[in-house]
């Protein structure tokens, strides 16, 4: 219901509003940034683990062509996902962190899923 006059002149409170306002009164804002700022950095490990078995496999299997050219496009990828990470981690260094932006969210998936069909091809 929104706030409105009564027939006897006074105001209506608004209820959605106190509602939202009492739990952003209760909400510890360091909690979510945290952790979500810990899982990026989880992701980050593991796009460079996956960075590096790929350039293990490459010299251990045998230098081709066909490893190289993964292993080229696996490293800028790997940067250009880094960089996107620790973009949003610095980020979420403010209480009220804004929304990561579509863009940033497309770029993030791009970056995932070109490791995984290039780490896919380096086992051919």
């Amino acid at each position: 219901m929104a706030e409105g006059k009564r027939t006897d002149g006074t105001r209506t409170p608004d209820r959605n509003r106190s509602r939202n306002q009492d739990r952003d009164r209760n909400r510890d804002p360091g909690l979510q940034p945290e952790r979500t700022r810990l899982a990026w950095r989880r992701t980050t490990l593991a796009c460079a683990v996956a960075a590096s078995l790929a350039g293990r496999q490459t010299l251990h299997g045998g230098i081709d062509p066909v490893a190289l050219v993964v292993l080229a496009l696996v490293v800028p990828t790997w940067l250009a996902f880094l960089a996107l990470a620790h973009r949003r981690i610095r980020a979420m260094n403010v209480p009220r962190p804004p929304v990561l932006s579509p863009r940033a969210a497309v770029a993030a998936v791009a970056c995932t899923l070109a490791l995984a069909l290039l780490g896919a091809a380096m086992l051919r």
